[in-house]
């Protein structure tokens, strides 16, 4: 189902446990997956939700859900910093269920999930490696923002490709 979010109506929530049943069907999306990190299993299974959203997703991390009009369409989170590092930078990452692709919700989450970050952490920079063919999350770091700082060769790899790196940055 495609939505038309003229309206922007996008907003984050606190991953649930019921939401294991949409991790599952969106990440087993080999589209969705395409540039993610490879630690993500696959197939990805009912344990790996559980396990994540019980466990995973709150070790040294900030994620959220991302709903558009009500309805679950993907995540957004960051791995947050120890706090005795003197670098306070977090990586970004974010997906969004294929439905949803085009509407320009992970660009409001994005919006959304930076003002959260800076308002809750000591967080003084944001940081998001995006695969280089990954052409929507490129324009979604430059609408949100985020400056390129660098480009790494051959950094990425994902299902057993290698890909340049587009280092994004947003300081606070």
């Amino acid at each position: 189902m495609l939505l038309n979010i003229m309206n922007q109506d996008v907003t984050l929530r606190t991953l649930k446990p019921s939401d294991d049943v949409y991790l599952v069907n969106y990440l087993n999306d080999s589209e969705v997956t395409r540039y993610l990190s490879d630690r993500l299993p696959a197939p990805y299974t009912l344990q790996d939700a559980k396990w994540w959203l019980g466990i995973g997703s709150r070790q040294n991390a900030l994620n959220y859900a991302i709903e558009s009009h009500g309805q679950f369409c993907g995540v957004i989170g960051a791995y947050l910093p120890d706090k005795s590092s003197a670098e306070q930078c977090a990586e970004l990452g974010y997906w969004l269920a294929k439905d949803f692709w085009g509407n320009g919700i992970a660009t409001r989450a994005v919006a959304l999930f930076i003002d959260k970050v800076f308002k809750q952490t000591q967080v003084t920079s944001l940081f998001n490696p995006v695969s280089a063919p990954n052409i929507a999350s490129i324009r979604v770091m430059e609408k949100a923002g985020f400056c390129l700082n660098q480009i790494t060769q051959n950094t990425a790899v994902h299902q057993g490709v290698r890909f340049d790196e587009h280092v994004y940055v947003l300081k606070r």
